[in-house]
């Protein structure tokens, strides 16, 4: 579906057929579900967020400018409603070192969803703009300007944002012996 046909099904939406917006929902589902579940690490916070999004996308439908992309539009309120979530969490409180096991060699964690995890729960040890411009990036793959465009900030601010991203997420997987320096 293109820019247009997607400006099509707001305006029908807005008109009253919500078909029309279930055809949306249907399009954006799987994407928004996937964002949400790499930002919060849960599958159930990831179905209740991407519920919200829908919900005030839904609302707030005649605020939809369509000299933009649907996606990113409704990308950009699925990560603001993703940093509210997480910012009403309590946030992880660090365990002694004492009570951690032993990290295990790279070799023995050939096991990719293993891995996964590890690299999940690195990401959700960094601060949430960091997060966010790394989960943007490298799990969903959007350009600079689309990113740029989704967190509001300037394309040069997203580029050294994942810059610094990359580095702490470094940082921690080598805290964690996943890494050599």
């Amino acid at each position: 579906m293109s820019r247009s046909e997607d400006a099509q099904l707001v305006r029908a939406t807005l008109r009253g057929d919500h078909r029309a917006f279930e055809a949306l929902v249907d399009k954006y589902q799987k994407p928004i579900l996937n964002v949400a579940f790499r930002m919060a690490q849960d599958p159930d916070d990831a179905q209740d967020i991407t519920q919200t999004v829908f919900i005030k996308a839904f609302e707030k439908l005649d605020t939809y400018n369509p000299r933009y992309k649907f996606f990113s539009w409704i990308y950009r309120m699925a990560i603001n409603e993703c940093i509210n979530f997480l910012n009403q969490k309590k946030p992880y409180e660090e365990l002694d070192p004492k009570l951690v096991s032993p990290a295990k060699p790279p070799d023995v964690l050939v096991d990719e969803h293993e891995l996964s995890a590890i690299v999940g729960a690195a990401l959700m040890r960094l601060p949430i703009k960091y997060r966010t411009i790394l989960v943007l990036k490298h799990f969903e793959h959007l350009s600079y300007k689309d990113i740029s465009y989704i967190v509001d900030t300037p394309v040069k601010t997203v580029k050294s944002r994942l810059y610094t991203a990359r580095q702490q997420l470094k940082n921690v997987l080598m805290k964690q012996g996943l890494l050599t320096p």
